[in-house]
């Protein structure tokens, strides 16, 4: 069934984007929103899904990434070649004018974008090195702490990628809403957190979805910023600033 209103959360790493898509799934009535378009490659995006093209998987999201009112969601984070993989695959389904967005609204109709971000970019990049290291990149609500030590794992240079990477996913981004003169929702990481019920159901108003008697989830998962998260953000930030004469922080 063709969606009656499809939406797309746009992120960079570590901005609260898999909290936010089970707080929404959890409703029952804003889609199924998850990283649907990802694999490691066009043919194991096809077998991810069960099929064997572009047109087949547009027909297959529609399915399985909507709930019974028709509302479909995505999330999908901007990063190459598989971006250009996949809107080149995408461009194979006839109906679209040939730019970016175009290509997205013909794949997922009467489309609304989400973005989220994250205040603090040294933050975010050491949650990112982080999860990494540890390879916790989730903790179930309630659940123990990991018991990996990994505070001798500071890598000044791996953050300082990880911050530039998380910048220039994020100019992308905006480089594609600029082209389909898109003014999305903005969601911010330490806003979303302090505010969380009220976050979602903000959402869920700007996206025209709001039946009475909505019922939220909790959050599904524990903040994961310890000792190790401030001490990596403080050694990055006097690495970062050794020998400025201005420092920025």
């Amino acid at each position: 069934m063709r969606p009656s209103l499809s939406y797309t959360i746009w992120f960079s790493q570590r901005t609260g984007s898999t909290l936010l898509c089970r707080a929404l799934a959890s409703t029952g009535v804003a889609g199924h929103p998850g990283e649907h378009l990802y694999a490691e490659d066009l043919p194991a995006l096809y077998a991810r899904h069960g099929v064997d093209g572009p047109d087949e998987l547009r027909t297959g999201l529609w399915q399985t990434a909507s709930t019974p009112n028709g509302v479909l969601g995505l999330k999908h984070s901007m990063f190459e070649p598989w971006f250009g993989a996949v809107l080149g695959a995408l461009a194979d389904i006839e109906g679209h004018d040939g730019s970016q967005p175009g290509i997205w609204e013909n794949a997922f109709p009467n489309g609304r974008h989400i973005f989220m971000t994250r205040r603090n970019k040294v933050r975010l990049a050491v949650s990112w090195w982080k999860a990494i290291q540890s390879q916790e990149w989730h903790r179930a609500y309630g659940a123990a702490a990991s018991v990996a030590d990994i505070a001798d794992r500071y890598s000044f240079d791996a953050i300082d990628h990880l911050v530039a990477e998380a910048t220039l996913r994020e100019a992308a981004i905006q480089e594609f809403f600029a082209e389909g003169r898109i003014i999305p929702l903005t969601l911010v990481y330490e806003d979303f957190v302090a505010r969380y019920q009220e976050t979602v159901r903000d959402l869920l108003r700007w996206l025209g979805i709001e039946p009475p008697c909505l019922t939220i989830a909790p959050p599904a998962y524990e903040r994961l910023s310890d000792v190790v998260s401030e001490d990596w953000v403080q050694r990055f930030r006097r690495d970062k600033q050794a020998g400025w004469a201005n420092r920025g922080w």
